[in-house]
């Protein structure tokens, strides 16, 4: 098992940043690739970023590429999405998941609790 637990979340004014962490406890963190999914109220939970093992060959998904930056640390069991230029767009809550490397949500084996990211216009 993977316990994972977000933080980072808040209101922001557009135009603005935020970081998200996600800390991992359980199995050893090294061996799962991370990733980041939101979802907007009434919508489907859509797929941001993921990140392999070891760091690298980060993907993103469209809406966020130039703005967002995944990264992790394997030493501290974390994984971070750093949200910069946010747009009102943006506005969903925010849930970290492991095990895949995938865009599908149904690839990944663990998930977060999630955490609440508000832009306003």
């Amino acid at each position: 098992q993977v316990q994972l637990v977000e933080s980072g979340g808040g209101l922001v004014q557009a135009g603005g940043s935020l970081r998200l962490s996600c800390a991992a406890s359980g199995h050893t963190f090294s061996n799962y690739p991370m990733g980041w999914f939101r979802q907007a109220p009434g919508k489907e939970r859509e797929f941001v970023a993921a990140i392999n093992w070891s760091g690298g060959i980060p993907r993103y998904a469209d809406s966020v590429k130039g703005r967002f930056t995944i990264s992790r640390v394997n030493a501290k069991n974390t994984v971070y999405l750093q949200m910069n230029s946010l747009k009102p767009e943006d506005t969903a809550v925010y849930y970290c998941a492991a095990g895949g490397y995938s865009g599908s949500p149904s690839m990944y084996d663990y998930w977060g609790q999630g955490t609440q990211v508000t832009v306003s216009s």
